[in-house]
């Protein structure tokens, strides 16, 4: 029974040779990143129990093609575990200067990540330049993570297709708002 465990998760982390601890520390690198990410977007969140922030994007004129407030809640949690799970693949990839690389760009998707939403609805400007910004880094880190490891490349294209559509919702948030004085 150990064996079949170990072995699904071989296969679904690309552990296979890797020692226990190994994946460990990787799991907890990945889900520490992510999850640090997820708990600055929870905290910056236009929610009820963040009311400043929730009134600050009330007053936003919104695009029409924006989807609401539920639907971010149920898309980003498995987003967010492909991003782990890939990262966690592209961890256990035999080591070279393209794993690091890709590492790198992954780490800076979760950084990149946490500053786009920790902006908020009062720096617009700054959002649109995260979010450009993300979605070049996160296309860099498939390509470079396809070149090690294609499944990891593969979990993190919906992801690089949500930030592509968040970008455009972002651009249309700053366009629409740009002209209005500073919200507080």
């Amino acid at each position: 029974m150990t064996s079949l465990v170990r072995g699904a998760v071989d296969n679904l982390a690309n552990s296979r040779g890797r020692s226990t601890q190994h994946l460990l520390i990787g799991l907890g690198v990945t889900a520490t990143a992510v999850l640090g990410s997820a708990i600055i977007a929870r905290l910056n969140a236009p929610t009820p129990d963040n009311p400043k922030v929730r009134a600050a994007y009330d007053r936003l004129d919104k695009p029409a093609m924006q989807p609401p407030p539920k639907a971010f809640a149920v898309i980003w949690p498995p987003l967010f575990l492909a991003l782990t799970v890939s990262g966690l693949r592209i961890w256990n990839a035999p080591r070279s200067p393209a794993r690091t690389q890709a590492l790198t760009l992954w780490g800076v998707v979760q950084a990149l990540n946490a500053m786009w939403m920790a902006l908020g609805p009062r720096r617009l400007g700054g959002q649109l330049a995260t979010a450009i910004t993300t979605l070049g880094t996160a296309a860099a880190y498939v390509w470079r993570a396809r070149q090690i490891d294609p499944p990891a490349a593969r979990m993190v294209a919906p992801y690089v297709g949500w930030i592509g559509f968040a970008n455009v919702l972002t651009e249309e948030l700053w366009r629409k708002n740009a002209a209005k004085p500073t919200l507080h």
